[in-house]
């Protein structure tokens, strides 16, 4: 445990106080399909190394590649939006901590606890900020820059708005803390840069006369990484006409049949499906290609890629603050003549390739440091808890916020549960057949 871990400990046994974490889930966690998922198991994590019990709650159904969660000693409990049976769920847990997965769950979530369980700390995992995204796709579609009329839109509104609501934002990455204090006036007390916590070892790293092929992969769903392989399939042939005997594995959870028809064994271009063992396949490759054209966040596969000793060839937004201005592990490309130059270059260049994988444990230390970036999560945590109040009284927005004739979410909500109960009640009262039929 470290020893800001066995700190925090102290602190909470001197003040006989057992501290409790409820996470709740937009979806159940799902590591293998996407970086969001192991991103929230990390955060888990890091709680219980500093002593909390954790619950993780989620309106999500279940999956057929959902994570037990018990075998981390997590509870589990299934809740339903616009239900009051969450109200006397959270109040007997009565948590010390309320993790919101992604704002969607903070609006059907947030006034709830605020009315079980005030004293909880509420905070907010973003992610990444879903509106800009949106934003930069839209922008994307147009051919244009992005402009600051993008950030005027519902999403950004709503998304915003929870973080203002929030006692905490973990934020993914330092561009979008920036962006979120200049753009919009969050104040920085609310807001903590948390980026994927990750374990590094050089030691399995393979060399370059042990590998072979290109691989990209990336959840089918998520726009970007679709946008990805349309781009892959539309340069591939540059690519392949430089090197003949290559071939690009792409591999991808929930693939759709408009990604299979991509499929070309003849060129050496290969849809895969979901990777069996995402890890082991990118260590076995030569170079991981990540066109991402739009996105937000820090990109899941470059890490995974970095952790696996793997050089990659990626753009401005797939690079975005995931290097610290150190040198980047293999190429930034910003057209497609010059991705297809540097992927042809750092497969073939072995001085290259190798000053690419050289390039990774700096970032990895300087920016990932699991144990640097837990020390700093729980420290940021234990101090609000130690002065809820203090902190509280400084958030003006946070308050204005939840000023009651600006919580129409907490209002639809009430209005959808009565609805349903008013439903149940006339459905229970009508006259049935001795047959039981209505």
């Amino acid at each position: 445990m470290s020893q800001l871990s066995q700190s925090n400990l102290e602190k909470i046994d001197a003040k006989k106080f057992k501290p409790s974490l409820l996470v709740i889930g937009y979806v159940w966690p799902e590591p293998e399909s996407s970086a969001a998922g192991r991103h929230i198991l990390s955060l888990i994590q890091a709680f219980q190394t500093a002593g909390f019990k954790v619950v993780f709650a989620s309106p999500a159904r279940s999956s057929d590649f959902m994570f037990d969660l018990s075998t981390i000693g997590v509870k589990t409990e299934s809740i339903a939006i616009n239900d009051d049976a969450f109200d006397e769920f959270c109040s007997q847990l009565n948590p010390t901590v309320v993790l919101f997965d992604r704002f969607m769950m903070e609006e059907q979530f947030g006034w709830r606890v605020e009315r079980c369980c005030p004293n909880a700390l509420r905070v907010l995992d973003t992610e990444d900020l879903q509106f800009l995204r949106d934003a930069r796709h839209r922008a994307f579609k147009q051919q244009r820059e992005i402009a600051n009329s993008d950030f005027m839109s519902e999403l950004t509104l709503r998304e915003v708005a929870a973080i203002l609501r929030s006692d905490l934002s973990l934020i993914i990455s330092a561009f979008e803390c920036e962006l979120l204090q200049r753009q919009f006036n969050v104040p920085k007390q609310q807001l903590i840069t948390i980026p994927f916590m990750v374990p590094f070892s050089e030691a399995n790293f393979k060399p370059f006369e042990e590998r072979q092929h290109f691989v990209a992969i990336g959840n089918f769903r998520h726009a970007p990484n679709w946008d990805s392989v349309l781009f892959l399939k539309q340069i591939w042939p540059n690519i392949r006409a430089r090197i003949p005997q290559a071939e690009l594995h792409i591999y991808g959870a929930y693939t759709p049949p408009k990604a299979t028809a991509l499929n070309d064994s003849k060129s050496g271009f290969l849809i895969k499906d979901r990777a069996q063992d995402a890890f082991q396949v990118i260590a076995e490759a030569k170079v991981l290609l990540a066109p991402l054209r739009f996105g937000a966040g820090i990109k899941g596969k470059l890490i995974d890629a970095m952790q696996m000793g793997t050089p990659s060839v990626t753009t401005p937004v797939g690079a975005e603050s995931m290097h610290a201005e150190l040198a980047w592990p293999g190429s930034i490309a910003s057209n497609e003549d010059e991705f297809v130059q540097q992927a042809v270059e750092l497969y073939e260049n072995s001085q290259k390739w190798m000053r690419a994988q050289q390039a990774i444990a700096p970032i990895m230390k300087e920016v990932f440091d699991r144990e640097a970036l837990e020390k700093k999560l729980l420290t940021r945590v234990q101090n609000i808890l130690d002065d809820m109040d203090e902190h509280r009284s400084q958030l003006f927005y946070n308050a204005m916020l939840r000023h009651h004739s600006l919580r129409s979410t907490e209002f639809m909500s009430r209005w959808i549960d009565v609805k349903n109960q008013l439903a149940n009640v006339k459905s229970d009262s009508r006259p049935s057949d001795r047959n039981g039929d209505v």
